[in-house]
């Protein structure tokens, strides 16, 4: 069997599975702390800006140091960084247990709470400002070239799976052990993805060219304005994702519309990703490489239809299909884009390529949120569904109409320029 037809191709290179696992349970441990601290504070304030706030913490570090960050995964060693910032991240959710300890016990105030809670996301958003571009860019170093969207299909596997196990785990535990007790969870959670990352194999990597610092920063930036498909695969996803995440209002939808709890707010955090693990695994037989610019738009089109049957749906089963296939249409572009980074940007630049891409299409997951809770509090938490649903169909008829020429483009031999 030839690599191309190995469907598990990736993995068999040991730091590669390590690397994959360690995605999966740090996915975990964010989910799990998601779910806990974004249903506890809604149910405790019962305003839906507080969801798009915790949001926004986490954005205003990201963006604001993922650029430095990108620098660091170039400069100096990507392993080192990872573990430097798993280190800081393990005592985060012990600091969330202290605070929601404090306030059960009257020892502190709501407003005390929401803004102690804000200030740790801060912290974790000024954390993966250094993580993200270093594990990002350091994916390609453990496998072959060829093997690139083989990788990038199991890394969204990792990821996705851990997006189904969390938010039900999340959860199940708030509902069964408490929100206190769950927190330690997430902690030893990070241990054991600081005990993974201490696994890799040491290695070394090449080094920016420039020791001019600005110049180094704004050649992610450079590369990216000048590279067509990797700047509109950016920002087609940004703007999509910016206006039509729904993700930020889920406990508001478990609560008040589908009155379903804490449970079924898993199970509705759980669905997108379920969707998308499904076709993951499609995925690795049928790469959706072969025409992959035209595949990406339909996928984003299909992302917005979804979502727009999310907002009307009163009922818990089509509440999930509806959830289910957005994470559908969302993996499939996910593959495609993270094919496009890993094999456009030369060995040296993928660390600052990777943190530009953070900076518009992660932190936009961020920053959808707070548009979303901006959005529900103002004109409705039914009204702000639509409105995303639609953005996301206008963006995709403009990208439509402006990148004809890209229809063409096979990205498995690089990017056009």
């Amino acid at each position: 069997m030839t690599p191309a037809d190995d469907a598990f191709a990736a993995l068999r290179y040991r730091d590669f599975s390590i690397i994959t696992l360690n995605q999966f349970c740090l996915t975990l441990a964010i989910l799990i702390q998601e779910i806990i601290v974004a249903y506890s504070l809604y149910q405790i304030t019962k305003d839906p800006l507080t969801l798009g706030l915790i949001g926004l913490a986490e954005a205003i570090p990201f963006i604001a140091l993922s650029l430095w960050g990108g620098y660091f995964a170039d400069r100096f060693n990507k392993q080192t960084i990872m573990k430097i910032c798993l280190f800081f991240a393990i005592p985060m959710p012990i600091i969330l247990w202290g605070l929601f300890h404090a306030y059960a016990q009257k020892h502190i105030t709501i407003s005390t709470l929401s803004w102690g809670i804000y200030a740790v996301i801060f912290g974790l958003g000024t954390i993966r400002g250094f993580y993200n571009p270093s594990a990002t860019s350091l994916k390609p170093f453990l496998i072959p070239r060829e093997l690139y969207a083989n990788g990038a299909t199991w890394t969204t596997i990792g990821w996705q799976s851990g997006v189904i196990i969390g938010p039900m785990l999340g959860g199940f535990m708030l509902a069964g052990l408490g929100r206190e007790n769950s927190l330690f969870t997430v902690a030893a959670l990070l241990i054991a993805c600081f005990v993974l990352i201490n696994l890799l194999s040491k290695r070394s990597f090449p080094k920016i060219e420039t020791d001019n610092l600005w110049d180094s920063l704004g050649d992610g930036f450079r590369f990216i304005w000048k590279t067509k498909i990797v700047l509109w695969s950016i920002s087609l996803d940004l703007v999509s994702v910016l206006f039509g995440g729904v993700i930020a209002l889920l406990p508001i939808f478990a609560e008040d519309i589908l009155k379903v709890g804490p449970e079924g707010l898993g199970y509705l955090r759980a669905a997108p990703s379920i969707g998308a693990l499904i076709t993951m695994i499609a995925l690795t037989k049928f790469p959706p490489t072969q025409h992959a610019w035209r595949n990406m738009l339909l996928a984003v089109a299909g992302f917005g239809i979804f979502t727009l049957l999310f907002a009307f749906s009163n009922y818990m089963w089509l509440s999930l299909f509806a959830l289910a296939m957005t994470g559908a249409c969302d993996s499939i572009s996910v593959v495609i884009r993270q094919t496009i980074l890993q094999i456009s940007p030369p060995e040296n630049m993928r660390g600052r390529v990777a943190a530009v891409n953070g900076m518009f299409v992660s932190s936009s997951n961020e920053l959808g949120a707070f548009e979303s809770g901006l959005a529900a509090k103002y004109i409705g938490t039914i009204m702000a569904t639509l409105f995303g649903g639609c953005m996301t169909m206008a963006v995709v008829a403009v990208s439509w109409a402006k990148t004809k020429d890209l229809f063409g483009v096979d990205i498995t031999k690089g990017a056009e320029k």
